[in-house]
């Protein structure tokens, strides 16, 4: 089996490809506006998809706490930058995460590196919405997680059908909150939607 690559390994490799995808668009790599383009968009790449190297399970650490409330937790409008696995573009929103706590509470800006963690990868927003959902119940053993995804999809608007004002939102929610309208419905009013 092969050593995995370090850091600058990876960069350079990912920049000789680029290089050449630049050439066969029909551009000059040599040019000098672009003799640099090869290296910064493969930094760009690695840290875009930082998020294979990171278990978001890992990533809660020691921040689980008992529970002192049986209330919904809402962590609302956490933004998020992915790239879309069909067209290797951006997309990019925000994130409204709820759970009803089981036996543990956990710190909220571990919610915030989970999404960092499952957007920074090649994604789908329906798959990185059920994901974060399924990951939270898991992790903290919460009674119900919803998380209610809106994002802005670069394939939409600077190729194909070229929709410069189209969102998705994506919702995905277990436990509790399968059967419950009534705690979505709580969720989204305390998010300010409906």
């Amino acid at each position: 089996m092969q050593a995995p690559l370090d850091e600058n390994e990876r960069v350079d490799r990912i920049a000789a490809h680029i290089k050449e995808i630049i050439s066969l668009l029909g551009e000059d790599p040599g040019r000098e506006g672009l003799l640099k383009t090869p290296r910064r968009a493969a930094k760009a790449l690695v840290h875009a998809c930082s998020g294979y190297s990171a278990n978001p399970e890992e990533l809660l650490g020691n921040a689980l706490f008992q529970a002192e409330s049986s209330g919904m937790v809402i962590v609302g409008d956490i933004e998020f930058y992915s790239m879309c696995e069909h067209h290797i573009l951006p997309f990019f929103g925000k994130v409204s995460v709820g759970y009803m706590p089981g036996e543990k509470i956990v710190g909220l800006s571990k919610i915030a590196r989970m999404v960092d963690a499952f957007s920074h990868r090649l994604q789908l927003q329906e798959r990185f919405t059920s994901q974060l959902a399924e990951c939270l119940r898991t992790a903290i053993g919460a009674k119900g997680v919803i998380v209610a995804c809106c994002g802005e999809h670069l394939c939409m608007k600077m190729r194909g059908v070229e929709k410069q004002h189209a969102s998705t939102t994506t919702v995905a929610y277990n436990g509790l909150f399968t059967n419950a309208h009534e705690l979505r419905r709580e969720f989204f009013e305390a998010i300010g939607r409906r």
